[in-house]
């Protein structure tokens, strides 16, 4: 269960296990299944597949998949049983509709967000094609900064090249095999040679225009793909967008519910605390849908003194609730003994309207032991 594999977390010391969440498109979750560390994602669908079918039972569902678990046998695998799909897809794919990246036909379902439906002929599958305004600026800025990079490394290895710093053709190689392995992300954007010359051996590089080209034109563009032949292009990536539901679960359970680093040693405790960061997010996110229905606010005063109306998080309702306290009021009776009383200290304005909003009463007093109640006395 426990061992080790590759880490997104850049932590090959440590042991880690792989855990599969499902949740519906309202992020209820359903169930999870826990792997073995060294386990690619992708590898694990079947599993999930069986999982499913044996606790919930055959049907025709849709599966809602991140590129990353995505491979033709797992598509395959979804087809056989009658399911249908909406996943991403990898980037190399959208190469083969270049042209319709070009056209103006998009819909816009959102202000910043554009959409258009392709159809292949004679296929089973829809591709979708979607771009976003704020994704492509913040690619456009990703690029650029590795870009200058490279450059910078390669004028630095160009110049100690001509100044006779750096002679060894072999030595010039391997450091720039490293240049080029440490911007990978953009490396595909240059060609780069070392050439012999009469002068002595010289660094030549340039920018691939195409290859620029075709990157301003992906940039902050992806693809979804499915089987599903009804609905609008609007529908089917709005239901893809639920997808986030999933990705919000696991940030969830890795800060607020904080389900690592595991201490455990032995495989049933571990299993034990990932029970219990489930049942964790489960309660997580029925409070987090209470405050959907009517969202509670909190008074926030402004600088006039008028308060302004500010919804609350979940994270932030528990963390303005933890603050309440109870308190025992003891009386001393006249033959040696004590009366305790249990009382709830006076909320405050803040929490008084976060009950109400969430329908809650606070009782008079409490009463979990009763040799502590206002009719027991203590010798």
């Amino acid at each position: 269960m426990m061992v080790r594999g590759y880490s997104r977390d850049h932590r090959p010391d440590c042991e880690q296990m792989v855990i599969a969440l499902i949740v519906n498109s309202e992020g209820f979750p359903f169930s999870y299944e826990t792997f073995n560390g060294n386990r690619a994602d992708v590898s694990t669908m079947e599993t999930i597949l069986r999982m499913v079918e044996r606790k919930y039972g055959k049907a025709r569902r849709i599966w809602v998949l991140d590129r990353g678990i995505v491979s033709e046998e797992n598509l395959a695998a979804i087809r056989k049983r009658g399911g249908q799909y909406l996943v991403g897809t990898p980037r190399s794919q959208m190469k083969q509709f270049e042209e319709e990246l070009l056209k103006d036909d998009w819909t816009r379902v959102k202000p910043e967000v554009e959409v258009k439906k392709v159809s292949i002929p004679q296929g089973e599958e829809t591709y979708i094609l979607c771009r976003t305004a704020g994704r492509k600026e913040k690619e456009k800025a990703i690029r650029h900064r590795f870009s200058a990079h490279m450059e910078d490394a390669l004028q630095r290895l160009g110049k100690a090249i001509a100044t006779g710093r750096l002679k060894d053709r072999n030595k010039m190689e391997r450091r720039l095999g490293r240049i080029q392995a440490s911007y990978s992300q953009v490396n595909d954007l240059y060609e780069v040679a070392l050439e012999d010359s009469p002068n002595g051996i010289r660094l030549r590089w340039a920018i691939k225009e195409e290859r620029q080209v075709w990157r301003d034109l992906r940039e902050g563009a992806y693809m979804l793909r499915t089987n599903l032949q009804a609905g609008t292009v609007e529908e089917l990536w709005s239901e893809y967008m639920q997808l986030t539901e999933a990705e919000a679960a696991f940030r969830t359970l890795k800060s607020e519910l904080y389900i690592r680093p595991l201490f455990h040693q032995l495989e049933p405790r571990v299993k034990a605390h990932v029970l219990v960061a489930f049942l964790g997010y489960a309660l997580w996110v029925t409070l987090k849908h209470l405050l959907k229905r009517r969202a509670p606010v909190v008074p926030k005063p402004s600088a006039r003194g008028v308060s302004n109306a500010q919804p609350l998080s979940a994270m932030k309702v528990l963390a303005l609730l933890s603050t309440m306290q109870s308190a025992d009021i003891v009386l001393p009776t006249t033959d040696g003994h004590e009366i305790r009383l249990r009382r709830i200290a006076e909320p405050t304005a803040e929490q008084k309207a976060l009950l109400q909003q969430l329908g809650l009463s606070l009782p008079e007093r409490f009463e979990l032991n009763r040799k502590c109640s206002v009719d027991s006395a203590i010798a």
